[in-house]
């Protein structure tokens, strides 16, 4: 009976001290307009959620690829356009980029929104931020 007590005793400790070592998950940070032309930190290894209003049914987008000035600092995972959830003509939603800081070191990010038919036109909007990963 002790011998089980014992063993019980050091399996749980062992368990304890493993959890313990491990790493947690790389954290999400989410960014949105009002971050842009920041400077934003992320850790290496985490994610980095931009969520930018927009509305289709007028023709305007953002870019779908994010121009980012180093990629080996951080990469562009995905890219995708969220409806309204009341489907009303006209009205807009959001458009979603997931982005990994893959290691440490600075880079922007930028994008602009315009109509992809009308390339000799200025964008309506733009959006610039640093990343600094460390």
């Amino acid at each position: 009976m002790k011998k089980n007590v014992y063993q019980i005793g050091m399996i749980t400790v062992l368990l304890l001290g493993l959890l313990a070592c491990s790493s947690p998950a790389p954290a999400t940070q989410s960014l949105s307009s009002g971050d842009a032309g920041k400077v934003v930190n992320a850790a290496a290894g985490s994610e980095l959620k931009l969520t930018l209003e927009s509305n289709v049914t007028t023709g305007y987008s953002w870019t779908e690829n994010a121009v980012i000035g180093n990629g080996a600092v951080l990469q562009q995972t995905s890219h995708e356009y969220q409806p309204p959830a009341a489907a009303i003509p006209g009205r807009g939603g959001q458009e979603v980029w997931t982005f990994k800081a893959l290691t440490v070191g600075t880079t922007t990010v930028s994008m602009e929104y315009k109509r992809p038919f009308e390339p000799n036109n200025p964008p309506a909007n733009t959006f610039n931020v640093t990343v600094v990963v460390k």
